[in-house]
Formats: C-alpha cells, sequence, structure tokens
C-alpha cells in the first residue's frame, strides 16, 4: 500500500521510505510500458515510419507513469482520482496531429497518429496494473501494422504510392512510352522529371492505384523496347 502526508486532500511530501515504496510499486509497470512501447517502435523503424522505438517507448513510458502517478498525486480523500490520466488522451491527440501530413492530393501519417493513440493506451494499462490486457493489446497492434496492411496490398483494397525510374538512351521515345502504359490504365501522369547521366536519360514519376495497376503498369512499359531498365521504390510517407 502506498502512503502519502497529507494535508486537507493535497500532498505536501513524500518520506525517503514513502518514495521507496512508490518506485518499487511502479518498477515493474514502468518497465513493460517501454518494452511494449519499444517494440511496438522497432515496427516502425523497420518501416521507415516518422514514430520510431523512442517515440514510442517515451510515449508508452510517459503514459504509464501519468496513469501510476494521477491516484497518487491526487490524494485519499479526492473523488477525481483519474484527472492526469485523462488528459493523456488530449495530449496524444496533440501529439498525433503533428504526424499527419496533407500533401497535394493525399494525406499522410493517419496510421503514425493513430499507433501513437494506441500506444499510448498501452502505457495506460501498464500504468494501471493490468499486464496481460497491455501485452494483449501491444500484441493487436503489431499484428494490424503488420498482416492488415499486408492484406489491403494483396487484396488491391489500397492504393499507394510507387516512385519509377525509367532508364534508357532516348528521353522522347521513353516519355511515349510511359504515357502508352498510363493511357491503357486510364491514369494521368502528372510530371515526368528527367535527370539525365552522360548518355543514360533517367525518367522519373510516381502513380499512386493499387497493386494490380501497378503490376499491369510495369508488364506493358517493359514490354517496351525504349526502357532499357524500370526501377520502383516505395514512397516513404505511404502508411
Amino acid at each position: 500500500m502506498i502512503l502519502s502526508v497529507q494535508n486537507g486532500g493535497h500532498i505536501e511530501t513524500f518520506s525517503r521510505i514513502q518514495q521507496w515504496v512508490v518506485t518499487g510499486g511502479a518498477a515493474w509497470r514502468l518497465l513493460l510500458a517501454a518494452a511494449l512501447g519499444g517494440i511496438i517502435g522497432v515496427d516502425r523503424e523497420w518501416h521507415h515510419k516518422p514514430s520510431g522505438v523512442r517515440t514510442n517507448l517515451l510515449i508508452c513510458f510517459g503514459a504509464a507513469l501519468f496513469t501510476f502517478l494521477s491516484p497518487i498525486i491526487a490524494g485519499e480523500g479526492s473523488s477525481n482520482k483519474g484527472q492526469i490520466a485523462s488528459n493523456i488522451v488530449q495530449g496524444i491527440g496533440f501529439l498525433g496531429a503533428g504526424l499527419i501530413l496533407h500533401n497535394r492530393d493525399r494525406v499522410s501519417g493517419l496510421t503514425s497518429a493513430a499507433t501513437v493513440w494506441a500506444v499510448a493506451s498501452i502505457g495506460m494499462a501498464c500504468g494501471a496494473g493490468l499486464y496481460i490486457p497491455a501485452t494483449y493489446s501491444a500484441a493487436l497492434v503489431l499484428i494490424v501494422l503488420e498482416f492488415v496492411g499486408i492484406l489491403e496490398t494483396k487484396g488491391n483494397l489500397k492504393a499507394y504510392t510507387v516512385l519509377y525510374e525509367a532508364r534508357g538512351t532516348d528521353a522522347p521515345e521513353m516519355t511515349r512510352a510511359i504515357l502508352r502504359g498510363m493511357d491503357k490504365e486510364n491514369r494521368r501522369l502528372d510530371e515526368i522529371e528527367n535527370q539525365p547521366v552522360g548518355d543514360m536519360q533517367r525518367l522519373m514519376f510516381s502513380i499512386t492505384a493499387p497493386r494490380r495497376c501497378h503490376r499491369r503498369f510495369e508488364a506493358i512499359v517493359k514490354e517496351s523496347p525504349e526502357i532499357e531498365k524500370l526501377l520502383t521504390f516505395r514512397d516513404t510517407e505511404d502508411e
């Protein structure tokens, strides 16, 4: 049991023994929160997302500590022991909003913002001593981040952006070949950039489409004799 010295319902000070008791009660909760947040952060770091290991670890750790301290700071006589913990939701909302970017006709960062939100809730569960629900929730978050995204892509449920680089020697003919592929897929070529290296022409452009459309376009372009090589890169801003 955690003891506190109170005056009129407000905590004034903790003795050294009371501080050790508080630390002992918080240690495993904070360690688990840091571990679960770090594991989710590794997954985000692996996919080159803006919220990586340190971000998710610290969010989970901080949410756990705030949740643990909320009833202690409120005191035994307080009727609102969850006041500090309740403000975590608002604070994480502002932090998540900073991860969302609007670029032209698409919005990126929504999954990263939602992950931060979920990680904070896992931290709150750890801070409340709910170790099994926290671990179970972290496992579900990892499953959603990894396998649901794969199902969306392979099932052609989600459009994603691919950066293409076509290489050859005749830029005008290469551009015509690319336009033929775009026409067959009923898609508009917004921008195409040429960065030649000596005699080699490097045409770069991007397409946002489902997986099936990307595969058909690549097959059409690769059949063109003007295109000697076609390279593809996933856009790191895609979720």
